[in-house]
């Protein structure tokens, strides 16, 4: 027969039982609800009754208080009768139900339509090495209204007291989040007990107790901020992504690599970078005139903890050329006709120097400018300039003729080029008749041959 243990050895298993029940967690149960109070979950059907006995020819109406209004009035119902069916219940049917007969108000009852919570997984994590430690567990679905988290923390083997941490649920996210409160004094290596509970109405789950160090929490910063795209210039594929560091992390002490991911948006997958430790990426595969969609995430700069969540998508298209964008405003213009029959193209300021701080950047319509070449139009205004300056010298020309001509045909007679015969000479005695006749006066059209020999002769 084995001896007795000592009565030290005794006490001594007795207060670590109590200590080891007491690091086990508070109980978790359901939230407590009065005794008129009809729980039911989602989806199914009710039956209300107005009265068990009594004549059942008073005509009896029914109605259900506002949320907010308790005691006040409620919405009256078309349903009518001692019974009142509803049919797949939803949380918004939950309130309390009166029924009311001539005016009197004969018997209230509350019904509360809750599902009863999942279990919580729990991780926990920090945002940065001098914050505070959260937990947070995601849920499959949204949970019911009145649903509470509680998270307790305490030194493990100790007889203090946990302490109490509600916890905040975020409908985005769809996860309830916890901030470990640290007792003062906590070394990095004195381990810790988490306990969560999360109940309601229709009843309580408890989580698994984690027992974490501060040393052992694994760090899981938050996104990077502040994410951009921006295109280079005289450069067509590629792209500037910046970013900033959190706000929850201080560079001066510790750093984050990070991890860029972007695609083109028409492509479903992403093209991944990994190893960056600069706040900026260039990109230099984009695709020409193609809007690209980017995204960045953050870990401790030497590996340890986990990748934080992508950050938010920012978006940027490559540097264009504007002659690419001029070649697409011709006449045989590849572009779809807008609703008033035009082609309407967006051009960038600096193409039209003074005229762009009219337009102000806005949709330039191609069918108000004219589609013809520039060097057409050129060579149209040369050629009738030229053509102008022809017909001038032309005239100048006749007119220093026309002078020259009149006044030859003053100067005494011999010195012109044509003698003047007068209509009726008398005729000479027959001895003094020449050989050959006189010279008939030239014909009208001598003038113009003497007038045209003499200009292109250039005397």
């Amino acid at each position: 027969m084995a001896a007795p243990l000592p009565p030290p050895i005794l006490l001594l298993l007795l207060l670590l039982l109590l200590l080891f029940l007491a690091a086990a967690g508070r109980p978790c149960g359901p939230a407590g609800v009065s005794r008129d109070t009809l729980l039911r979950r989602p989806g199914t059907n009710v039956t209300l009754t107005c009265r068990d006995e009594g004549p059942t020819d008073v005509p009896v109406s029914w109605e259900v208080e506002e949320r907010g209004a308790a005691g006040g009035r409620g919405r009256r119902l078309a349903a009518e009768g001692n019974a009142l069916l509803l049919r797949r219940l939803r949380y918004e049917d939950s309130g309390r139900y009166r029924c009311v007969a001539g005016g009197r108000p004969l018997r209230s009852l509350r019904l509360l339509v809750e599902e009863p919570p999942e279990t919580p997984r729990v991780s926990c994590y920090r945002r940065s090495h001098e914050k505070d430690v959260l937990c947070e567990w995601p849920l499959r679905a949204k949970p019911s209204p009145g649903t509470r988290a509680t998270l307790w923390v305490k030194q493990r083997f100790a007889a203090e007291n946990a302490t109490e941490q509600r916890c905040r649920y975020f409908a985005k996210a769809q996860k309830f989040l916890c901030r470990v409160k640290v007792p003062p004094g906590t070394e990095d290596t004195k381990p810790l007990v988490v306990s969560t509970c999360v109940s309601n109405a229709a009843g309580g789950s408890a989580g698994e107790d984690r027992i974490i160090t501060l040393s052992s929490v694994p760090v899981k910063p938050d996104p990077p901020i502040n994410v951009t795209v921006e295109a280079l210039e005289k450069a067509t594929r590629r792209l500037r992504v910046s970013w900033s560091y959190p706000s929850s992390w201080d560079p001066r002490f510790y750093w984050l690599r990070f991890q860029v991911r972007y695609r083109p948006e028409p492509a479903r997958t992403f093209t991944e970078v990994d190893q960056v430790t600069t706040t900026w990426l260039e990109i230099r595969d984009a695709w020409p005139g193609t809007r690209h969609v980017a995204q960045v995430r953050a870990q401790e700069e030497f590996g340890h903890g986990a990748w934080s969540e992508w950050s938010r998508e920012a978006v940027g298209t490559p540097w264009i050329d504007p002659r690419d964008l001029m070649s697409d405003v011709g006449p045989l213009s590849s572009q779809f006709p807008t609703d008033d029959g035009t082609y309407g193209v967006t051009l960038p300021p600096e193409l039209f120097g003074d005229d762009a701080n009219g337009a102000g950047g806005a949709v330039v319509d191609a069918s108000a400018r004219s589609g013809a070449s520039p060097y057409a139009s050129l060579v149209a205004g040369g050629s009738l300039v030229l053509g102008i300056a022809l017909f001038a010298a032309v005239v100048v020309r006749y007119r220093q003729l026309w002078r020259t001509d009149g006044r030859r045909g003053a100067k005494p007679e011999g010195e012109g080029q044509h003698v003047l015969v007068p209509l009726a000479p008398p005729s000479p005695p027959l001895s003094e008749t020449p050989l050959l006749p006189p010279a008939s006066p030239p014909a009208p059209g001598a003038l113009h041959v003497t007038n045209l020999d003499y200009f292109f002769s250039g005397q």
